[in-house]
């Protein structure tokens, strides 16, 4: 984490950073200095993070996501994030390359972290994504789209699986990878 004595960023992980994201040196040092202000232990709790989630989705419901996307990021399991799990999270969800948000919606979708992921977990998370979906946008969805389990089947049917199967990481990723119309699935972009 950070220097004690300082205050500041430690080096180790601002070199990690920098050379793990798309962030300079001046906007990680930058974030640090916020996240230190708004989480003085330098950890965010589930709560806080749903909290600062909720407010780039003002007009849904962003709490069922944000636990999910919280759990992907969460990757010692202690219930808090970190100062760098925090960046990596914001880098993944914001800047990162297609492959390592790939890598990331796969643990997403992968709820109970057994390295697979089944109908069921597309399910709920395609159910949290629809939450972050503001009203006024639901009727403008196509008709296959229209409702969580109606994505949900359109999401699967790219997997080319049956109701009872599941679905590895590398097939996930070779499933979306060149796929605008299943990418488009697996995340909200607002509109506005």
């Amino acid at each position: 984490m950070g220097n004690s004595r300082s205050g500041a960023v430690s080096k180790e992980i601002l070199e990690e950073l920098k050379m793990n994201t798309k962030f300079t040196e001046m906007e990680i040092v930058q974030w640090y200095e916020d996240f230190q202000k708004q989480c003085p232990s330098g950890r965010i709790s589930k709560e806080d993070f749903e909290g600062i989630y909720s407010r780039f989705f003002p007009d849904s419901s962003a709490q069922t996501y944000a636990h999910h996307v919280f759990r992907s990021f969460d990757t010692n399991d202690d219930g808090t994030l970190d100062f760098k799990e925090y960046i990596i999270a914001l880098h993944l969800t914001s800047t990162g390359k297609t492959a390592r948000k790939l890598e990331w919606a796969f643990s997403l979708f992968d709820v109970d972290k057994n390295g697979y992921i089944t109908k069921a977990e597309v399910r709920e998370i395609c159910a949290a994504i629809f939450k972050l979906i503001p009203a006024e946008e639901l009727a403008g969805l196509p008709s296959d789209e229209s409702s969580p389990d109606k994505r949900a089947d359109k999401l699967w049917s790219y997997f080319d699986k049956g109701e009872d199967d599941r679905v590895a990481e590398a097939e996930f990723l070779a499933g979306l990878v060149d796929n605008d119309a299943a990418l488009r699935l697996i995340q909200y972009q607002p509109t506005k």
